[in-house]
C-alpha cells in the first residue's frame, strides 16, 4: 500500500531543492541589474528613465516568446528545454558586462528576456506533472521562495562584488554580471543528467509509484473543478485565463517595481556604501521568505486560495504606502519588509489557484499566457517608478500607485469565485 504522504515527500525531496537552486540562479540573473545600477548608472550616464526602461524591456521579450517556449517544452520535454534556456540566459547575462550605452543596454536586456522566456511557466507546468492539487500550493511556494531567498543571499553578494570596482580594469558592476552569469551555464549540464521529463521516466520511482501519480492526477482532471482546454486556441480564448493574467499583472507590477528599485531606495534613505546597502536590502527578502512559506502552508491546509491571495496583496499594499509616506529610515525598512512579505505571500496560493483551474491539452498555453501577460507588469512597475522618480525626485507616488494596483488585484481575486462558480454551473 503506497503512502501518499511518503510518496509526495519523496518526490519533493528529489525535485524541489534542485528546482529551487535553478530558480535562484535564474532570478539573480534577471534582477542583478538592480545592484549593478548603483555603479552602472553613474559610469554610463544613465538617467532613472533609461535604467527603468532597460530593466523593464526584459519583460517585453518575455511576453513575446514565453507561450511558444512553453509549448516547445511540453513537446520536447522539460529536461532538454530547461537546459537550453539556462545556457543561453547565462551567456547573455554575463555579456551584460559589455554594455556601453542605452542601446546596447536595451538590446542585451531584451535578448535576456527572450532567452529566459519559458523557464518559470515551464517549472509551474512541470510541477503539475507530479503534485496533486492539495499539495501543489506548498510545492509551488517551496520552489518560488527561491525569489525571496535569492534576494536575501544575492543582495549582500552583489554588494560585495561591487567592491571589486577597478580590479583588472573592470567596474564592480561588470564583475557582478560576469560572475553571476556563470552558474546557470554550469547547472544546465547538471539539469540534463538529473531532471526527468516526468514521473514515467523517473528511475527513482517504482512502477507502483508511477502508476499512483498518474492515476491520481487523471482522477483530478476527470472529477475536479478544473476548466479543460482541449486546444491552444481554447486556452487563449478563456475568460478565466485572462482574469488570472490580469490579477498576476497587478502582483508582478508591484513585485518588480520593488525588486528593481529596492537597492536605490535603500541607498537613498540610508546613505551607506554598496556592501551595507546589500546587507540592509536582504532584510525585506528574509521577511518575504518566512511569510510566503506560512501563507502557502495555511492555504494548502485549508484548501482556500482566493482570500490568501487577496489578504496578502492588501498587506503588501499597506507596506508600499507606508514606505512611500514615511521619512524615518527604520520605519521605511519595516514598511518595505511588510510590502515584500505581502507581495511574495500571494505567489504560492495564486499559482496553486490558477494551475488547479486549468487542465487539458491547452494547460501549457494557459499557464504560459497567465505568466507572460502578467509579467508585462514587470515592465510597467519599474518604468512607473523611474518615470515618477525623474519628475519628482522621489519614490513616494510611484509606490502609492503600485499599492493601488495591488488593491485592485485583491478586489478582482475576491470577485472571481462568484463569477467562475456561475459560469461553471452553466
Amino acid at each position: 500500500m503506497i503512502s501518499e504522504r511518503e510518496l509526495i515527500a519523496k518526490v519533493s525531496l528529489r525535485l524541489i531543492p534542485f528546482m529551487f537552486l535553478l530558480y535562484i540562479v535564474s532570478y539573480l540573473d534577471r534582477v542583478n541589474v538592480s545592484f549593478a545600477s548603483l555603479q552602472m548608472n553613474a559610469a554610463l550616464g544613465f538617467s532613472a528613465e533609461v535604467y527603468s526602461l532597460g530593466a523593464g524591456i526584459f519583460f517585453i521579450a518575455y511576453f513575446i516568446f514565453e507561450v511558444p517556449s512553453n509549448l516547445i517544452l511540453h513537446r520536447v520535454g522539460a529536461r532538454f528545454w530547461i537546459a537550453r534556456i539556462m545556457i543561453t540566459w547565462g551567456i547573455i547575462s554575463s555579456a551584460m558586462m559589455f554594455v556601453k550605452g542605452p542601446i546596447s543596454f536595451y538590446v542585451l536586456r531584451f535578448l535576456l528576456g527572450a532567452a529566459e522566456a519559458g523557464f518559470f511557466p515551464g517549472m509551474i507546468l512541470y510541477l503539475t506533472y507530479w503534485f496533486p492539487n492539495e499539495t501543489r500550493g506548498r510545492a509551488v511556494a517551496q520552489f518560488m521562495t527561491a525569489t525571496a531567498i535569492a534576494g536575501a543571499i544575492g543582495s549582500p553578494i552583489s554588494g560585495l562584488l561591487l567592491q571589486l570596482n577597478g580590479v583588472g580594469g573592470l567596474g564592480g558592476w561588470q564583475w557582478l554580471f560576469l560572475i553571476e552569469g556563470m552558474p546557470s551555464i554550469l547547472l544546465a549540464f547538471f539539469t540534463l543528467a538529473y531532471l526527468p521529463d516526468g514521473p514515467g521516466k523517473a528511475r527513482w520511482l517504482t512502477v507502483d509509484e508511477k502508476k499512483w501519480i498518474a492515476d491520481r492526477l487523471e482522477q483530478e482532471r476527470a472529477h475536479g473543478s478544473t476548466q479543460h482546454h482541449d486546444s491552444t486556441r481554447a486556452a487563449m480564448g478563456s475568460s478565466r485565463v485572462w482574469t488570472f493574467a490580469g490579477i498576476y499583472f497587478a502582483i508582478v507590477m508591484s513585485f518588480y517595481g520593488v525588486t528593481f528599485w529596492l537597492p536605490q531606495i535603500v541607498k537613498a534613505f540610508s546613505g551607506m556604501n554598496d556592501f551595507l546597502v546589500g546587507c540592509l536590502a536582504a532584510i525585506p527578502w528574509i521577511g518575504a521568505t518566512v511569510f510566503m512559506v506560512i501563507t502557502s502552508k495555511h492555504s494548502d491546509a485549508t484548501g482556500e486560495r482566493r482570500r490568501h491571495v487577496a489578504l496578502s496583496a492588501i498587506a503588501g499594499a499597506a507596506g508600499l504606502i507606508g514606505a512611500g509616506i514615511t521619512t524615518n529610515p527604520v520605519l521605511e525598512l519595516a514598511a518595505l519588509s511588510l510590502a515584500a512579505a505581502g507581495i511574495w505571500g500571494t505567489l504560492g496560493p495564486f499559482w496553486a489557484m490558477s494551475s488547479e483551474s486549468l487542465a487539458g491539452a491547452g494547460a501549457a498555453t494557459g499557464i504560459a499566457l497567465i505568466n507572460s501577460v502578467g509579467n508585462l507588469g514587470g515592465f510597467a512597475g519599474p518604468y512607473l517608478i523611474g518615470w515618477v522618480r525623474t519628475r519628482t525626485n522621489s519614490f513616494t507616488w510611484g509606490l502609492v500607485v503600485l499599492a493601488l494596483c495591488l488593491i485592485a488585484g485583491a478586489v478582482v481575486t475576491l470577485a472571481t469565485r462568484r463569477s467562475f462558480t456561475k459560469r461553471d454551473t452553466a
